[in-house]
């Protein structure tokens, strides 16, 4: 309701009055539009309003008079301002009311308010349960004899505690962002998007969601090779004996692995909850077949093996293999690595492969930070249980591989995975452990995977191919992303061995986890007042640390997928970046900007500046942009790399309002920035009057050594001007400012910026700015050391739009230095006419004006006995020379122009701003459309203005006469030195 009030507000009061100055490209310039009566507004409004609406037209009126400037009874109002009140929001990147915003609840804040009945999972369940039961997985039952028999106990160790330190490091980062606010449903992607910004939080979403997706077919494959293990019939028999009963091969290992596949699509289409409620159950198995492990160190006695093997040619290869029990002997053989044949892969394993296999194990310290979306209070349960399941997973992985290594030959490690059934007192109790802990696994990996695809597509990021996903069921349960995630692990199981995929999904785990401590870096470096953990055990040597660490061990893993996942990781962080998908998150880029802009602007010290680094920056004052877009399209090229502020004043007092009105206005502004396509910053200011504003405007604007040394104004005359809103396609295409469906537009859709700027003024329109109070702005800036600029008939320049494609030698750039109101003054060297030059060179430089002709006109007295003329053309070539300007000379005889500037009396005017005759103007003039009527541009030399305020109009009517019917023309007068001829 309140973004409601806040669209009736601009598209009422600001329409009633824009209490603004038209300072640029529009021909009159500094003109208000006219007041339109608050009851014919008010009654529009009614007409409009309907249903509830109307409820609101009170406060609509009451905004309504606000803008007007009228004066309203104090007791409608609450003595403390509207927006002391306000609750906390809990994403947005302004905590103004902004018009135009769109009062239905978007996908976004509905993916980010979950109801209450979904989150119903504690500490315990929600992420010590999922976290221990996917980092056990497979590793825990039938790959922890393969990485103590290929590396040995001392290598082993080594390899668990590097791995628990990268993931320890990960760890302090997770839950530094965990406890720095709410974290809705996503998990790891919801913490990096929010942190890093859309692109790199979707690319780096999307991995994480690849890797979850290669961990569960990988968890599957390796639940049907114990199931193998036990009822696979034996190779070299073709009989089925006992439970040996299904046949083993290729496909069918294919085969049973889509069962299983299919078992976990059916249970996490139930939901999370009875998966978590479960998922205890399943956690007291693997706790049972643990100490039956543990137990069957001591109970069982020594016994020795024999294990088959087909090799190459279908050969059988028999292995001696022996449980020794605990032994000395047998510890100290297994203390060295012994890397052999992998009889799953047939290749020889390395440090590396080894510690690919080994890492999976430690791949679940997210599962409970996936189930964000379902547990009650994620910043205090994701810490707290995370940590406590990787203590204890440690614990018991150090424990079983000094028993295994203390208990078990070599052989038996390497050749049967499955050792554990074997030595056990009863099987059964490590088989149900080896099923209950696989199927756990693939199942949290499949429920974690469809969470953050079901999150990626609430976002829109990836538009319409993730546009399913986002489709839940009444409980919340988001079936069709858990479909997607099948599918593709479906496609996974192809692999046909679990060792096949395991370095695939650790480069895609470490690459994950990099971009987390990535996340908690760049918050921790940004120094946002808002980055305050509750948990404090990390800093950014921790998060640099693991990035590091992570990195390098992705290529030490596998160069070829660690660079093919980066390359990835790019092409989507392009994708993203060019599809552009603004949002509310809050941007970490920005906040980095912010700290290195900072510590630059200190850098740039105004009393180190020099000539020859001379750039122009502009304020560009602006009322109305409707009629000032082409103006300030033109400045955008002229700027040079320099500074570019578009200047607006808006008239009132702050003392009989009741908030700021200008701070509502700086999204509109941005838009139209943003829309038009140029490189300049807003700055608005209030005031009792234009000139008072814009003396604000030219002390403030700018920091340190980027301040305006250029002021650039609209010229007053008594133009009509001209709508380029109505003209230019981007403001009438509906489509168009929309952005993609879901896309955040900062509160600004083209409806509401079409209706912020009211339409241009009218021919009887009364104005509202004298020419003295224009005269005097121009006075002033001069008086602060600022150049002036005056824009005549810009609006009537084409081609400097973003899709325009004029840029040629058809273009035409015609300078005249000399003060054609002066012709006594022949000085082509002076500060105003160097610099004039130097802004026409600086245009000439600029994209869309390279290959522009330009021509500059010199005005001489052929007639007269000096012959000087001639001696100051070769000095104005030499100049040129020097100065490296590009440019045609055309000797311009003025004779007859000059005789119409003489006075009665035979003399020429004592001042430049006496009162000179029409037809000394009008010739001027006629010579400047003789010469200069086909230029595209025109830049001619601004005589400085009286101080008198009675000849103000004099002087305004004298330049508008020379510049009649002139088509875009820009008026200099410089009084900076911008020119330098040494190195």
């Amino acid at each position: 309701m309140v973004k409601a009030i806040s669209a009736q507000f601009c598209l009422s009061g600001l329409q009633r009055l824009h209490l603004t100055v038209h300072c640029a490209s529009d021909p009159v310039g500094y003109i208000f539009h006219q007041k339109q009566t608050a009851e014919t507004s008010r009654e529009r409004e009614r007409n409009r309003l309907s249903g509830p609406q109307k409820k609101q037209e009170v406060r609509e009126t009451v905004s309504g008079r606000f803008s007007e400037g009228q004066q309203t009874d104090p007791r409608l109002f609450s003595p403390t301002m509207s927006n002391e009140r306000t609750p906390l929001i809990p994403s947005g990147v302004c905590c103004l009311p902004v018009c135009g915003a769109e009062s239905s609840t978007t996908p976004e804040s509905a993916s980010e308010t979950p109801s209450k009945d979904s989150r119903k999972l504690n500490t315990f369940f929600g992420v010590m349960v999922p976290t221990i039961l996917s980092m056990f997985s497979i590793v825990l039952f039938l790959r922890t004899g393969f990485v103590v028999g290929h590396a040995g106990l001392l290598q082993g160790l080594l390899m668990v505690i590097v791995a628990y330190t990268i993931i320890s490091l990960t760890i302090l980062s997770i839950c530094a962002i965990s406890t720095n606010g709410a974290i809705q449903g996503g998990g790891a992607y919801y913490m990096i998007s929010r942190s890093l910004g859309p692109e790199f939080g979707g690319s780096i979403g999307l991995m994480f969601f690849l890797a979850k997706v290669f961990a569960c077919g990988e968890y599957v494959l390796g639940l049907v090779e114990a199931i193998l293990d036990v009822f696979g019939s034996d190779p070299e028999s073709s009989v089925s004996e006992g439970l040996r009963v299904l046949p083993q091969s290729y496909w069918y290992t294919v085969l049973y692995s889509s069962v299983v596949l299919l078992l976990c699509l059916l249970v996490c289409l139930v939901g999370a909850h009875i998966y978590s409620r479960t998922a205890f159950v399943i956690l007291l198995v693997v706790t049972v077949s643990l100490l039956s492990i543990f137990i069957s160190s001591v109970a069982v006695k020594p016994r020795d093996f024999v294990i088959t093997h087909k090799g190459s040619d279908n050969q059988t290869v028999r292995y001696n293999a022996s449980y020794t029990g605990f032994s000395a002997t047998t510890l100290r053989n297994n203390l060295g690595s012994g890397y052999s044949l992998d009889y799953s892969t047939n290749s020889v394993m390395s440090f590396a492969t080894v510690f690919a296999v080994m890492f999976t194990s430690c791949t679940g310290i997210m599962a409970g930070a996936n189930m964000s979306g379902d547990l009650k209070t994620p910043s205090v349960s994701i810490p707290k249980g995370t940590i406590t399941a990787v203590f204890y997973t440690f614990t018991v992985y150090v424990l079983l591989f000094i028993l295994v290594s203390a208990t078990c030959d070599r052989n038996l490690l390497i050749q049967d995975y499955g050792f554990l059934q074997k030595i056990n007192i009863w099987s059964p109790f490590v088989t149900v452990g080896i099923f209950c802990a696989a199927l756990s696994a693939a199942m949290c990996a499949m429920i974690g995977a469809s969470r953050i695809l079901h999150a990626l597509a609430l976002d829109h990021l990836f538009g319409l191919p993730l546009a399913p996903a986002a489709i839940t069921s009444n409980s919340g349960n988001p079936w069709v992303a858990v479909l997607y995630t099948w599918g593709l692990a479906q496609c996974v199981v192809f692999a046909g061995q679990l060792n096949a995929v395991a370095s695939l999904v650790t480069v895609f785990y470490l690459l994950a986890y990099a971009a987390v401590d990535l996340a908690c870096l760049a918050l921790e470096w940004a120094s946002a007042p808002n980055f305050r953990p509750t948990f404090q055990l990390f800093s950014w040597h921790t998060c640099l640390l693991g990035i590091l660490s992570c990195l390098v061990m992705m290529f030490v893993i596998n160069p070829v997928y660690s660079s093919g996942s980066i390359v990835l990781l790019l092409l989507l962080l392009l994708f993203l970046h060019y599809r552009s998908p603004t949002s509310s998150w809050g941007y970490i880029s920005q906040a980095l900007i912010f700290h290195q802009v900072r510590k630059y602007l200190l850098m740039l010290d105004v009393r180190k500046d020099h000539v020859k680094f001379w750039r122009p920056q502009m304020l560009l004052m602006v009322a109305n942009p409707r009629s000032s877009c082409q103006l300030i399209l033109f400045i955008n090229q002229l700027k040079k790399g320099g500074l570019y502020v578009l200047g607006h004043v808006q008239l009132g007092d702050l003392d009989s309002l009741p908030s700021d009105p200008v701070q509502q206005q700086y999204n509109f502004w941005l838009s139209l920035v943003d829309k038009l396509g140029v490189k300049a910053f807003v700055d608005l200011t209030l005031s009792l009057s234009v000139r008072q504003g814009t003396q604000h405007l030219l002390r403030i604007t700018g920091l340190g050594g980027m301040k305006p040394n250029t002021l650039i104004l609209g010229f007053y005359d008594s133009c009509t001007p001209e709508d380029f809103f109505l003209q230019d396609s981007a403001f009438c295409d509906s489509s168009i400012g929309r952005g993609s469906e879901g896309e955040y537009n900062f509160g600004v859709d083209l409806p509401s910026l079409q209706a912020h700027f009211p339409p241009v003024r009218h021919v009887e329109s009364p104005r509202w700015l004298s020419p003295e109070e224009y005269v005097g702005i121009i006075s002033d800036a001069i008086k602060m050391n600022k150049n002036v600029c005056l824009a005549r008939y810009f609006f009537q320049l084409e081609g400097e739009g973003k899709d325009s494609k004029v840029d040629g030698p058809e273009r035409t750039i015609d300078v005249w230095p000399l003060n054609l109101l002066q012709p006594g003054s022949r000085d082509y060297e002076d500060v105003c006419s160097l610099f004039l030059l130097q802004m026409a060179c600086v245009l000439n430089m600029s994209s869309k004006w390279r290959h522009a002709r330009m021509r500059i006109f010199l005005n001489v007295e052929t007639e007269s006995n000096d012959q000087g003329w001639v001696v100051n053309e070769e000095t104005f070539r030499e100049l040129l020379r020097k100065l490296r300007i590009r440019a045609s000379i055309k000797i311009v005889p003025w004779d007859s122009v000059v005789q119409h500037h003489v006075q009665p009396d035979g003399e020429l005017p004592a001042e430049p701003t006496q009162a000179l005759s029409e037809d000394f103007l009008s010739a001027v003039n006629s010579m400047l459309m003789e010469h200069s009527s086909q230029a595209t541009v025109r830049f001619l030399y601004l005589p400085r203005p009286t101080g008198h305020r009675s000849q103000s109009q004099q002087y305004l009517a004298q330049v508008e006469a020379v510049t009649n019917s002139l088509g875009p023309t820009l008026l200099i007068h410089g009084v900076t030195s911008v020119t330098y001829t040494d190195l």
